[in-house]
């Protein structure tokens, strides 16, 4: 219980830890657009984003719209007469579309100065309320002062009831028009008013809806509109407003520039620009069928930047992975998919780049601390599991960290302690030589840490000649008694070989041979593992009962004249994978309770097994004779046990 209580502290202090993060991660993240938003180049991002979202599946092209006369390179070639042309012709031009029904007609060519009398008489006399004339409006800056300077058209044409109306247009600082000219006088707003069209003048600052590139709207050429009848279909400018003006079509690209022509929103896709003519149709449709596109106040900016945050934040607050990117994706097809929904459904323009932005950055930045944290994570594991783990465990705890319960728990493991049988003797024999002591202690100990690290068990600890191991902890194993048991016969079918060399090297040496034998006990039981020491240095080890009790099996073990004794819940743990023999039932040192001790060896017989339990029982029994008459075959049969069994011709 009180393992548990701790480990939900932990888990608990770890996500307070995590929320303070994220939560000043995302604050920072907050500031930080809202501070970016508002430097000078942040709107030219904005910008870019609308001129994609908003020619993104455009709108139709009105019907009723503006049909465009051009005046542009087949015009120029059947009139055969120098631009700018005769004034006369343009009054022409005017009666032959009053002829035809056009309801209004507005000439985007800016009268301002007089050409001959004769000529400006004629235009005069064309002119009526039904024609609008573009003015233009400019700013002059100078070191004094910062002036407007309106060009409108001669008074004899307004004289004869023409409106006049600004065509002036504002372009951004990327040089492309986006913006609703704001003039309550200008040009389109003027046009829809002789056409008996109420419009209200948009916000300052709206957007226009562009329907396509150039020549999107129905074109003529000016020569055509001189006489409909030879080359148009009848009515076809009946009812119409009609815009005149420029549209030379060999000459507008953003490379080579033109004559009143401009970059829309829609040049992204083309890299054409669009005549002046056309503009002024686009922004007449977007009055008076209020399509213009409003853009979305600060206000309304920033609730959605908080939102955008705390959603990053929600996503990231427990944990990052694979599933981060999915989400991160999703938010940002979504902010984008919301902006191109409020744009189209509520002519609103609210720009996903900043939300986008702050979203990536709280899941990105976020992602990143927990990538670092968890490589940490990983050489702290590799540096703190390599000296006691088989490298293949230690790879598979850096991979998954989530498997290591560092701050102690309960398991059931299976421990190994391993001794050198008669070391004293040993060590007072090379008392004089140190060299030799130490590395005959590291020959024994490397190849017996292999086989333990091999049939993946943990190092707990070196004492002296002794060896510590563990089975089941910090990686499951659930069969951590069978493991603990086979490294256990293979250390001592082990001990033969290394005694060999060793032997063979004193011989080449010229000195005396210490053969090494060793006793194991192992035992299966509940401990506490995890990091223990003090502030300064930890090792990961075991604490317990069952600890303490495989302690106790190995020294006891050289009592049975076998070098290996396990306790009873190893033994039962193996079950039939070895052959398992009990030995005796004993109370070992520091317990008062009789426990049953068992042996193990790679094989068994039912024969076998049954006469060894037939000689259990006579030792039980204190009956002497009855296991004397037993242990000749059972030596022969079982030759690792002929020295327990042998016990039996010993007088106790």
């Amino acid at each position: 219980m009180q393992s548990s209580m701790t480990g939900i502290r932990s888990v608990s202090g770890k996500l307070a830890r995590r929320s303070v993060q994220v939560s000043i991660l995302a604050m920072v993240v907050f500031v930080a657009m809202t501070l970016i938003a508002r430097l000078p180049l942040w709107p030219l991002i904005d910008n870019r984003a609308f001129d994609y979202l908003s020619t993104l599946s455009p709108p139709p092209l009105p019907k009723d719209g503006p049909i465009i006369v051009a005046i542009d390179e087949p015009s120029l070639a059947e009139i055969k007469a120098q631009w700018p042309w005769p004034r006369s012709l343009h009054a022409k031009l005017i009666e032959s579309l009053r002829a035809a029904g056009a309801k209004a007609i507005g000439l985007d060519i800016i009268f301002s100065e007089p050409s001959t009398q004769a000529e400006d008489t004629a235009l005069a006399a064309a002119l009526g309320p039904d024609v609008v004339l573009a003015g233009d409006e400019t700013l002059v800056t100078s070191p004094q002062a910062d002036q407007f300077v309106q060009v409108m058209p001669l008074q004899i044409f307004t004289d004869r009831g023409a409106m006049p109306g600004i065509a002036s247009v504002g372009l951004g600082r990327d040089g492309v028009l986006r913006n609703v000219p704001p003039y309550d006088d200008g040009f389109a707003a003027t046009i829809a008013t002789t056409a008996g069209i109420a419009v209200q003048m948009p916000e300052e600052g709206s957007l226009i809806q562009t329907f396509g590139g150039a020549r999107t709207y129905q074109t003529v050429s000016y020569y055509q509109a001189l006489d409909p009848q030879q080359f148009l279909p009848q009515d076809f400018f009946k009812d119409r407003i009609v815009i005149i003006g420029l549209s030379l079509q060999n000459a507008p690209s953003i490379a080579g520039g033109g004559a009143d022509a401009y970059a829309t929103s829609y040049t992204v896709h083309t890299g054409r620009l669009t005549a002046g003519a056309e503009i002024q149709a686009t922004i007449l449709d977007n009055l008076r069928l209020e399509m213009s596109i409003r853009p979305a106040d600060g206000l309304v900016r920033q609730v959605v930047l908080v939102v955008t945050v705390l959603l990053g934040a929600a996503l990231v607050w427990r944990k990052t992975g694979w599933i981060t990117f999915l989400g991160v994706a999703a938010a940002v097809l979504v902010l984008f998919a919301a902006s191109f929904a409020a744009l189209r459904l509520d002519n609103l323009f609210a720009s996903p780049i900043a939300p986008s932005l702050a979203f990536v950055l709280v899941a990105g930045v976020q992602t990143a601390f927990d990538y670092a944290q968890e490589r940490r994570s990983r050489r702290q594991i590799t540096r703190a599991f390599s000296q006691y783990l088989a490298p293949a465990l230690v790879e598979q705890l850096a991979k998954d960290p989530a498997r290591l319960k560092l701050g102690g728990e309960k398991r059931v493991l299976s421990i190994l302690f391993c001794d050198v049988r008669g070391f004293t003797t040993i060590a007072e024999q090379l008392k004089d030589d140190p060299q030799q002591l130490t590395g005959l202690i590291n020959r024994l100990l490397t190849p017996l840490s292999d086989i333990v690290l091999s049939h993946g068990g943990t190092i707990d600890k070196y004492i002296g000649d002794c060896l510590m191991a563990f089975w089941n902890a910090p990686i499951d194993d659930p069969d951590h008694a069978v493991h603990a048991v086979s490294a256990a016969l293979a250390m001592l079918e082990s001990m033969q070989g290394l005694n060999e060399e060793l032997e063979a090297e004193a011989a080449a040496e010229g000195r005396p041979h210490y053969p090494l034998k060793i006793g194991i006990g192992i035992n299966t039981g509940e401990c506490v593992v995890g990091n223990m020491g003090s502030t300064q240095r930890l090792d990961y080890s075991a604490l317990g009962d069952a600890v303490n009790l495989a302690a106790r099996l190995e020294g006891t073990s050289k009592n049975y004249g076998i070098s290996l004794l396990l306790g009873e819940g190893t033994a039962s743990a193996i079950g039939s994978d070895f052959g398992v023999f009990e030995l005796d039932r004993i109370t070992v040192k520091g317990r008062t309770q009789q426990s049953p001790v068992f042996t193990a060896t790679r094989a068994s017989s039912a024969n076998l097994a049954q006469a060894h339990a037939e000689f259990l029982r006579a030792r039980y029994a204190g009956d002497v004779t009855a296991q004397r008459q037993l242990a000749p075959s059972l030596q022969q049969g079982n030759p690792d046990l002929s020295a327990y069994y042998g016990q039996a011709f010993i007088d106790n």
